[in-house]
């Protein structure tokens, strides 16, 4: 639902606060070195050597920009005030997509279960100067009613959806000897179901407005390709492995349908966000210690992949990205 006034009552802050076309010819960046090189530049970070990034970010540490930003430009143009759906936008890798988003000049609706953080950060936005809107609005993505109701009000009130980020996600720390069913299905309601469900109203909110150059990203995660040897994290890989079938089969049924509607996934690797500390949320000290033995990617390091996911040429179909850290601390 749009907050409403009494609901907002939000001070607009200097800083939001972190929860948590063409051929379709297949040009996968994911096994291109040339692209993986553009996304993924392996260095040091410029702020703490501590805690390093995979890319360079220049400026403000909230600021989306770069060579790899410059470039995209050009090929952000025409996407300007159009409108992308970001999920999960209340912080981490949601809140750089949907700023860099606005960044570039898109009107962005920003969802989440508490809309906060995305008012703060609409503010910010607007003070800077930034192009383009963020519009907050509270969806609980594990409601498939709460989540028809968004694409009915962006419907009546924007037209349609162009661009859908799907990077709402949520781990729990449910093993698949232990754990509990309702975690079990937390997982899966959100990182599978909504995702599907947010995929197919984009996709029907493009055909009906006649779209044949949107795009649905899918925002992954590197245990959508392999599973690593900690028990509390299985069940969760699970499900981003779905995302990559479910990814790959979306792509397969636009090219059935003879759209230039594109899909991608981009799969990072550890991303330095409250990730860590809502899985171990009674065990703060391993949660920080999560991030202390591997230089993580920034949220800013993947909204630059998704700009330069939109901004190559409509008849590039860029397939999957994978993201990673560079070495570990010694």
């Amino acid at each position: 639902m749009w907050p409403t006034a009494e609901e907002r009552g939000v001070e607009p802050g200097p800083q939001a606060r972190q929860d948590g076309g063409g051929s379709r010819r297949s040009s996968d960046a994911g096994r291109s070195a040339a692209a993986a090189a553009a996304v993924t530049r392996e260095r040091p970070s410029p702020y703490d050597p501590g805690r390093g990034s995979a890319t360079q970010v220049p400026g403000s540490r909230s600021e989306v920009g770069g060579r790899l930003g410059t470039m995209a430009r050009a090929g952000m143009e025409r996407w300007r005030d159009r409108l992308a759906l970001v999920t999960g936008a209340s912080g981490g890798i949601g809140a750089a997509v949907a700023r860099a988003l606005v960044q570039q000049g898109l009107k962005v609706v920003g969802c989440a279960r508490t809309v906060g953080n995305i008012e703060e950060l609409a503010a910010e936005c607007k003070s800077a100067g930034y192009p383009g809107t963020l519009i907050p609005y509270k969806c609980d993505l594990s409601s498939e009613e709460d989540i028809l109701s968004m694409f009915s009000a962006v419907r009546s009130q924007y037209s349609g959806v162009d661009i859908c980020i799907n990077n709402a996600g949520l781990a729990r720390a449910d093993t698949l000897l232990s754990g509990s069913t309702s975690g079990w299905k937390d997982m899966f309601n959100v990182n599978v179901l909504a995702l599907s469900i947010c995929t197919r109203e984009a996709y029907q909110s493009m055909k009906e407005r006649k779209v044949d150059d949107g795009h649905i990203i899918n925002i992954n995660s590197m245990s959508g390709h392999r599973v690593v040897p900690q028990s509390m994290t299985h069940f969760y890989s699970a499900t981003k492995y779905a995302v990559t079938a479910l990814t790959e089969g979306l792509r397969q049924e636009l090219r059935e349908a003879q759209t230039h509607i594109r899909a991608t996934c981009i799969s990072p690797g550890l991303v330095e966000t409250q990730f860590a500390f809502k899985l171990h949320d009674k065990d703060p000290e391993k949660a920080a210690a999560t991030y202390e033995h591997i230089k993580c990617l920034k949220p800013e390091d993947v909204a630059e992949a998704v700009i330069y996911v939109l901004s190559t040429a409509p008849h590039v179909q860029i397939g999957d990205i994978q993201m990673r850290p560079t070495e570990q601390v010694t």
